[in-house]
C-alpha cells in the first residue's frame, strides 16, 4: 500500500488497515483523490442511481394513469355502456399498479434519506472517535480538575480559645 494522508487529520498514514496513530481514525479504504476538510469521498457521493429509479417509477405511474384515461375514453366511445364492467376491472388494476409504482418511487427516496442519515452518523461517529483518541493521548482536551485540598481543622485535643462572656483571655 502507498502512503497517503489521513482523511480525518491529514497526517501521513502508511497502513490503512490500522487505526491512524495521530487522530485515531478508524481503518478504511484509501483514496488518492481525498476531499477537502477531512470528509471521506464515500461520505459525500450522491445516490444518483436511486434518484433515477425513484424518478422512473413516478414517471411510469403517471404514464399508467394517462393510459387509464385513454382506455376509459376509447372504451366509452367505441362500446358505450357495455364497456363499463370491463373498464371498471381494468381501471382498478391500472390504479393499483400506478399506486404501487408511485409507492416504490417514494421508498427509493426514503432509502436516499436513510443513506444520508447513515452517512451523517458515520461522520459524527468518526469525529467522536477521533476526539476520544485525542483526549486519551493527552491532546488539547479539557484538563481534569485537581482534587480539592482538605482544609486543616484543629483536632479535639488541641487547645482552642473560646470566648466566654465575662472570661479573660490568656494573652492578657
Amino acid at each position: 500500500m502507498t502512503a497517503a494522508r489521513c482523511p480525518e487529520c491529514g497526517s501521513e498514514r502508511d497502513d490503512w488497515t490500522q487505526v491512524c496513530h495521530a487522530c485515531g481514525a478508524p481503518p478504511g479504504e484509501h483514496r488518492l483523490d481525498a476531499p477537502a476538510e477531512g470528509i471521506r469521498t464515500t461520505d459525500i457521493e450522491p445516490y444518483i442511481a436511486l434518484r433515477y429509479i425513484a424518478r422512473l417509477f413516478k414517471i411510469l405511474a403517471g404514464l399508467i394513469l394517462l393510459m387509464l384515461a385513454g382506455e376509459v375514453l376509447l372504451g366509452l366511445l367505441i362500446d358505450g355502456r357495455e364497456a363499463l364492467s370491463t373498464l371498471l376491472g381494468e381501471a382498478t388494476r391500472l390504479l393499483v399498479m400506478s399506486g404501487l409504482l408511485w409507492g416504490a418511487g417514494d421508498i427509493a427516496i426514503l432509502m436516499i434519506d436513510a443513506g444520508h442519515d447513515l452517512r451523517v452518523s458515520r461522520i459524527l461517529a468518526g469525529r467522536i472517535n477521533a476526539r476520544l483518541h485525542q483526549l486519551r493521548s493527552g491532546g488539547d482536551g479539557p484538563q481534569e480538575a485537581a482534587a480539592p485540598q482538605r482544609e486543616e481543622r484543629p483536632s479535639r485535643n488541641e487547645d482552642r480559645e473560646i470566648a466566654l462572656p465575662g472570661a479573660r483571655s490568656r494573652t492578657s
